[in-house]
Formats: structure tokens, C-alpha cells, sequence
């Protein structure tokens, strides 16, 4: 049986002129705010939950009740939606 030729394809190069300029934007640093603001909510975060189990759910806020849970687990799953834009 004879054996099929093989095609050689042209391997693709993108534009030069198009692809630096769009890898350059896309690389920038982050700002200093955005690791910042992220310890932030992770300590406040925190601090809310440990104040609001050690005082037997009567601090920070004795009305919200299970509330102060979202409050606290809330800002600690912000501070991780803050740090999928860092760079």
C-alpha cells in the first residue's frame, strides 16, 4: 500500500505589530490599594468572627444574630475576590 504524503503547513505567527502592544496593557502592576484593602478584609473579617463567638453572640451586633456571620465570612470571601485582580 503506498504511503499518503504528509502536508506541510506554514506554522502562525501573530501580527507583530498587534500582539506587544496588547501583552504590555494586560501586564500592568496592580494598584497598591488592592493588597492592601485584601489584608484588610481578611483581619476585619476575622476580628468579627472571633468578637462575635468569644462574646457569646452579643457583640458587634447582638440584633443581626446569625447575621454577623455573613458579615464576617462576607468580608473574607471579598478580600478574595479582591485578590484574583492582583498582579
Amino acid at each position: 500500500m503506498p504511503k499518503s504524503q504528509v502536508r506541510k503547513k506554514k506554522v502562525y505567527t501573530p501580527p507583530t505589530d498587534i500582539r506587544p502592544a496588547a501583552a504590555a496593557a494586560s501586564k500592568k502592576p496592580s494598584p497598591a490599594w488592592v493588597p492592601i484593602s485584601a489584608v484588610f478584609l481578611i483581619v476585619f473579617g476575622i476580628a468579627w468572627l472571633v468578637v462575635y463567638y468569644l462574646s457569646e453572640q452579643q457583640y458587634p451586633v447582638e440584633a443581626w444574630r446569625y447575621w454577623n456571620l455573613l458579615v464576617g465570612f462576607g468580608a473574607m470571601v471579598a478580600s478574595l475576590g479582591i485578590l484574583s485582580r492582583w498582579r
